[in-house]
């Protein structure tokens, strides 16, 4: 099986993207009427600034802020890990096992050229991901 790259996967991908100016509330009615998980925060020019999931809404919930006069930039994720698109499905995959990340952005030249979840891997390479964590856990 020849390995996808994250090019490949993301090529007609319009990823969810806001401002860091945008509020909580904007982005998390973004990603509800997207039905994503994820926003990246980039600036005029595309660049990635941070990420913005469900799970930082939850923890902002739980710390009692205001969805909408917190700023996403103010409770995002800074400097998150990403991949190119020159890198392969199972690299991917395993940065989202290893990192326990639902949500990985690729990023080409410093610009977001989209995102990938576990749930854009086909079975094939879920599978092969098994082996090679499998393999290396008789390893220890």
């Amino acid at each position: 099986m020849t390995q996808r790259t994250m090019g490949e996967i993301v090529r007609d991908q319009k990823p969810l993207a806001l401002g860091p100016g945008a509020t909580v509330a904007q982005a998390c009615a973004a990603m509800h009427a997207r039905r994503v998980g994820a926003v990246l925060v980039v600036d005029d020019q595309r660049r990635l600034l941070g990420i913005f999931t469900g799970r930082d809404a939850v923890r902002l919930l739980a710390e009692g802020l205001d969805a909408k006069a917190t700023r996403v930039d103010a409770v995002m994720t800074r400097n998150p890990t990403t991949l190119g698109p020159k890198a392969s499905a199972m690299d991917a995959l395993l940065v989202l096992n290893d990192c326990g990340f639902r949500h990985l952005p690729i990023v080409a030249d410093g610009r977001v050229v989209g995102i990938v979840s576990r749930y854009d891997f086909r079975a094939q390479e879920h599978a092969r991901l098994d082996d090679e964590t499998g393999f290396m856990e008789a390893l220890r």
